[in-house]
């Protein structure tokens, strides 16, 4: 097996800009590391970071985004008190501090920094730097999931769209995102709450579906990541298994690509 220290070399070196935009993360997660601990409100280390932790502590070496988890009512807290307590050149993007953005779940946002998304979705996003996302959990049944990602996926077909026009492809957007928001997601967060025994996935409309079980998250420990210390599900080893298999192996190194399609810094 290949090193880590070989596959940085090989994918992220120091200087390069896949190493630069992690190190920016990095800067994003202390800022977030450090409210939540300010106002005890528990958050972890998700997908790709986690494993990134747990194979290499630190950054997968080609990884260039960065996931966080947290409880729905726990991401309720941290999204009052976050805005004001980040320095001035990190925003938090939600629906409400962007009226364009149409995820469910939030990103922190840095200013000093252009990234562009292939799908073209952030065309019209007030914030569109480098960004960590803050994704969020609650306990929802696989077939209303699936509901809401077909909701959700209303949004994706406008955005789409090569016949219609860029302003009337946003009122619909809208439209849509503002019935998901607050009709058609609380009627299926009120019928989860009346299945028993339901694992947590995430929140409605966001496009990934496998279970979390509390057993495996809570309590929580801590993993070193890129020389700091993290909080991490209390049974990483089985909730990584659970979703990536033997995610100790290596992927094939020859079919890696960016998430992005262009990257600039301010500073």
């Amino acid at each position: 097996m290949i090193d880590n220290e070989e596959l940085r070399r090989r994918f992220c070196p120091e200087g390069s800009a896949l190493r630069r935009q992690q190190m920016r993360m990095l800067e994003l997660l202390e800022a977030v590391d450090g409210v939540c601990k300010r106002h005890s409100i528990p958050y972890w280390l998700s997908s790709g970071t986690l494993l990134g932790a747990a194979r290499h502590h630190g950054f997968i070496p080609w990884d260039d985004d960065l996931d966080i988890e947290m409880l729905r009512e726990d991401y309720l807290r941290l999204v009052k008190v976050l805005p004001g307590e980040l320095p001035g050149r990190f925003a938090l993007q939600t629906h409400e501090t962007d009226p364009n953005y149409i995820f469910t779940y939030g990103k922190l946002r840095d200013k000093d920094s252009y990234l562009a998304e292939p799908n073209r979705y952030d065309r019209d996003w007030k914030y569109r730097g480098i960004y960590i996302d803050i994704f969020v959990l609650e306990r929802i049944p696989l077939p209303l999931a699936w509901v809401a990602g077909h909701m959700q996926g209303q949004i994706y077909n406008q955005l789409n769209s090569k016949t219609l026009s860029e302003n009337c492809i946003s009122r619909r957007v809208q439209r849509i995102f503002r019935f998901n928001e607050h009709i058609g997601f609380p009627i299926l967060r009120f019928l989860s709450r009346l299945v028993p025994g339901t694992p947590l996935r995430h929140t409605f409309g966001t496009p990934y579906f496998k279970p979390r079980y509390a057993r495996d998250i809570f309590p929580l420990s801590e993993m070193e990541f890129e020389g700091r210390m993290f909080p991490v599900p209390h049974d990483t080893d089985a909730l990584l298994r659970k979703i990536y298999g033997d995610y100790m192996r290596l992927p094939d190194l020859g079919d890696i690509h960016p998430h992005y399609s262009h990257l600039e810094f301010y500073r």
